[in-house]
């Protein structure tokens, strides 16, 4: 196709690179997650996290850029967005990925479809499959509806999500809300066809003037099709899933490391968590009856009650070797109270900044590992910590795996709300020391 043409000789006068694919996350728990994926497929990848300052590693196949783009105001997710994938071009890539998250997290009045109309116009693309499907997850997409498990997305817990509350399950209605051009739909009938027939049913909604197409999705052989049937486009959106059959396209395969290659750290650890979501509440509940825990009421935080000094004070009179935890993963109504109070922007930006803050005193302290729930969550904690890039290492769970800061004594796993199963703590912290939780 043309559109794939102008995108490989644009990176090539710009710079001899041998990044591949190059991939825009709006959080960093998705970026993660799909350098999971990637790297899981063979793909040699980093996670830079925010803007780089210099060129890529030419050994570097797949880029992430991971910015904290997902609640912002569509202009900012817009500039941040250009940014990540002007930089991304000038490395040479030959496709870009807009990684959004498996449950679409974006309000009616959300950036998802700005950010979609930007890129695609900056690259001159004619088309873009839109697919946030994560069957390992239980994410799927049927009818053009978005499903949790067997209940409708606007049926599940994301409806009371604080930040993007998921009141619509129609990823067609919901994007057309947001985006400037027509949103069309490829069904199952097409995708059970194989990338031949998806391709021609792309071709088909483009040409009636739908050029933004929700694709659908219930199992990961149909993500792979959608893969190798997108293998010309330029743009590329969805959630990881839609990764899988990504690297086949560029000539690779599956990894075929050691199982020893991962070198953690038995080092002093601590689990974070702003996330309130259902999963991450069982988490913290099963994890806090076995180790200490600190609550970090939000209200406290934005009367100045709690400062993080006082978290950091309690963190260093625990047990040594035994893993804390700290959180702020309260029940809906808590948070909506709370919100009504000081305000949703403000409440956010508080606990995060709270946790980028305490984060950072506590790896100065010494601690090593860093087990973080939430992807606000995570993105304030990985920019309080001032981290550059983080290598991708094995995987604790779906869509979670664990990283390394690069040049830096700091394991972290970082997750999305939802993602895990109850005993994911202890998991991640077994992965991170170096431990095999197979």
């Amino acid at each position: 196709m043309p559109d794939g043409e102008n995108l490989n000789s644009r990176g090539a006068e710009e710079k001899e690179s041998h990044m591949l694919l190059g991939c825009i996350g709006d959080d960093f728990t998705g970026s993660s997650d799909l350098g999971n994926t990637l790297a899981i497929g063979g793909m040699r990848v980093v996670q830079y996290c925010g803007l780089p300052a210099t060129d890529a590693d030419p050994a570097v196949e797949a880029g992430i850029v991971a910015l904290k783009s997902r609640t912002v105001a569509p202009a900012e997710a817009v500039g941040q967005s250009l940014a990540a994938a002007d930089w991304l071009l000038a490395q040479g890539c030959r496709q870009i990925f807009f990684k959004i998250c498996s449950t679409f997290d974006s309000r009616r009045d959300g950036n998802i479809g700005p950010v979609i109309d930007a890129l695609m116009a900056r690259l001159g693309a004619s088309l873009s499959v839109v697919c946030p499907a994560f069957p390992d997850n239980g994410r799927s997409v049927y009818q053009g509806h978005l499903f949790v498990g067997d209940r409708l997305l606007s049926e599940s817990s994301m409806r009371h999500h604080p930040l993007t509350p998921m009141s619509d399950s129609d990823i067609r209605r919901w994007l057309g809300h947001q985006s400037r051009q027509a949103v069309g739909h490829v069904a199952m009938p097409d995708v059970r066809g194989g990338a031949d027939a998806i391709r021609a049913a792309l071709k088909r909604e483009a040409t009636a003037g739908r050029p933004v197409v929700v694709v659908d999705a219930i199992a990961n052989a149909d993500l792979v099709e959608i893969g190798s049937a997108a293998s010309d486009l330029l743009l590329l959106t969805g959630g990881s899933g839609l990764a899988l059959g990504l690297p086949g396209n560029f000539g690779i395969g599956p990894a075929t490391q050691s199982s020893n290659w991962w070198t953690g750290s038995s080092g002093p650890a601590v689990v974070l968590s702003g996330s309130c979501s259902a999963m991450t509440r069982l988490q913290v509940s099963v994890f806090a009856n076995s180790h200490p825990a600190f609550e970090v009421v939000p209200a406290d935080i934005l009367s100045g009650k709690l400062v993080p000094d006082t978290v950091v004070n309690w963190f260093a009179g625990q047990t040594p070797g035994v893993a804390p935890l700290i959180y702020s993963s309260a029940e809906p109504r808590v948070v909506e109270a709370v919100q009504a109070e000081y305000g949703i922007e403000r409440t956010a930006l508080a606990i995060e900044a709270f946790f980028a803050a305490l984060a950072s005193q506590l790896a100065a302290s010494g601690i090593e590992r860093i087990v973080v729930a939430g992807g606000e969550t995570s993105g304030a904690v990985v920019e309080g910590l001032g981290i550059a890039s983080l290598e991708i290492g094995p995987q604790i769970a779906p869509g979670v795996p664990a990283v390394r800061a690069s040049g830096r004594p700091l394991w972290l796993a970082l997750k999305s709300g939802n993602f895990g199963d109850e005993s994911f703590f202890e998991k991640a912290l077994t992965t991170l020391a170096g431990g095999c939780i197979d």
